[in-house]
């Protein structure tokens, strides 16, 4: 796994493969830090008494658990799989198989430029992936926003191979808001400066926005982006926008929200 530290922090999810199985605890391998060992004591591998602890645990199991303490100098790792909820299992497990297919990804397009991942790495794709927490979300932004994208990655030959590949083989998840607009104009051409408003803030390249009549004086607006972030400025500087173009006409915007 393609990772910005040598270590996990505290409180961390980690995917973990089980080892050893004793009674008094289990010995694991963290499966994103280089197969570092962690241990999870009996007490906290379940809530209440462990009477079996294979019950809960096994050999090649993949499981995943909270970390509670690092001491890297001894190399220790504790670690709780009780204080991880079903949830967090499920988005940590996603999570881990998005990075590994973004890993796949990677050795495909260095495969092609003829290098080694860790050339790319080297090359600023590292700086990328710190800053974004991961190797997936640096795929999503660019599938999703090419221009933030190029402007994170700066002018490097791998940009290009990254966005083409990302746009076919990554579905940025997306989020949705809506809310209605209420939008009015005294002006006797009133329809029309409504409709300009609409048609010149409209736009956007982090979002897609979709805005439909109702009936006099509301109009829904639609808006799906990678994240609420994206999509609440988007929601705010496109009303803003409305609103400022009809106030030079003496009309009003209000927004309600869903």
């Amino acid at each position: 796994m393609l990772r910005v530290s040598d270590y996990p922090e505290d409180d961390e999810l980690v995917v973990c493969t089980v080892k050893h199985v004793k009674n008094y605890g289990a010995f694991v391998n963290l499966d994103e830090y280089d197969d570092k060992e962690g241990f999870i004591h009996v007490r906290d591998v379940a809530t209440g008494w462990v009477k079996y602890i294979r019950d809960y645990v096994r050999e090649g199991q993949k499981i995943v658990c909270k970390v509670l303490s690092i001491d890297p100098s001894k190399g220790h790792i504790d670690l709780s799989l009780k204080q991880v909820n079903d949830h967090q299992k499920r988005e940590k497990i996603q999570q881990w198989k998005n990075e590994k297919k973004a890993e796949k990804l990677l050795e495909i397009i260095a495969a092609k430029m003829k290098k080694k991942p860790e050339a790319l790495l080297e090359d600023g794709l590292h700086s990328v992936i710190e800053k974004y927490g991961g190797l997936y979300p640096v795929f999503e932004l660019a599938a999703l926003d090419m221009k933030t994208f190029k402007k994170e990655a700066g002018k490097k030959k791998w940009v290009e191979a990254i966005i083409g590949t990302a746009k076919e083989n990554i579905q940025p998840p997306e989020v949705e808001i809506t809310a209605t607009m209420e939008l009015l104009c005294p002006d006797p051409l009133g329809v029309i400066h409504i409709r300009n408003a609409l048609l010149e803030n409209s736009a956007s390249e982090r979002a897609e926005i979709s805005i439909k009549y109702v009936g006099a004086p509301k109009y829904r607006i639609e808006i799906s982006a990678m994240d609420y972030k994206i999509a609440e400025d988007e929601l705010k500087k496109i009303f803003n926008g409305i609103s400022d173009s009809l106030e030079q006409h003496e009309g009003k915007a209000r927004l309600i929200r869903e």
